[in-house]
């Protein structure tokens, strides 16, 4: 598997305060089949200029040499699109120093120009990797077919496709809709994981989607290509659901 959306740079954002914190994640990723973590701090659209690259970079550094046994770790940034006409196109603020550069919206406000900030990023040549619609207040299925229309690549947290809240069952219908490219863990330090989400899609017979949302994509993406269609997963039982992520994570 593949995570492109972690806050495990240590002490930059709300995600892990410290290297202690992040190694043991780390590890456990490791045992569950992550080969390949992507950190990605907060970053304002307004601030891209004056990302902090190489004190990053530096905090990068000393988590991997605590954490030699774990998957490989790399350099993203979740961006906040803050501001609308932000040049993002230095691959410093990209996924790896791809192509691809995850970004963000309030999750209480969805701009009513969404789809030509998205898309004008498409079009500098910037891949739009869109976290977490299942969060943004009011988001509809219509409004994430349209962003996918215009290349917008759809990343949805593992974690959101258990339980009974409206954010998981909108992420179960995006599933279902076959609007979902990618799943990330989103981690922050805690217990979430792709681990969980994988077995869930396998168990149900969606193998070969598992594969496409929690590595082939992900993978496809760090090498600047573009990913593949997944197909549509019939929304599975909320309160199965709901019982299952007790079960795997405990009650929140």
């Amino acid at each position: 598997m593949i995570d492109i959306h972690t806050h495990l740079l240590p002490g930059v954002d709300d995600g892990s305060p410290s290297v202690k914190v992040s190694v043991p994640v780390l590890e456990r990723f490791g045992r569950e089949g992550v080969e390949v973590v992507v950190c990605t701090p907060h970053l304002n659209a307004s601030e891209v200029r004056r990302a902090p690259v190489a004190r990053y970079r530096s905090i990068l550094d000393e988590l991997r040499l605590n954490a030699p046994a774990c998957p490989r770790v790399v350099l993203g940034w979740e961006i906040m699109l803050d501001v609308p006409g932000a040049d993002l196109r230095n691959p410093d603020v990209h996924l790896d120093g791809s192509t691809a550069a995850l970004v963000e919206f309030h999750r209480m406000n969805v701009p009513p120009a969404a789809v030509y900030e998205l898309d004008r990023i498409r079009v500098s040549g910037v891949v739009p990797v869109l976290a977490h619609p299942e969060r943004y207040f009011g988001c509809t299925v219509d409004q994430v077919a349209q962003w996918r229309s215009v290349g917008v690549v759809i990343q949805t947290d593992a974690i959101m496709l258990f339980g009974n809240s409206p954010p998981s069952k909108f992420a179960r219908v995006l599933l279902q809709h076959g609007l979902v490219d990618c799943l990330a863990s989103d981690n922050h330090g805690d217990h979430r994981n792709l681990r969980a989400a994988r077995d869930w899609l396998v168990q149900i017979g969606a193998r070969e989607q598992a594969q496409l949302l929690t590595r082939t994509n992900a993978e496809r993406l760090l090498m600047n290509e573009p990913p593949l269609p997944v197909a549509p997963i019939p929304v599975a039982d909320a309160g199965l659901l709901g019982k299952l992520r007790e079960r795997l994570f405990g009650r929140r």
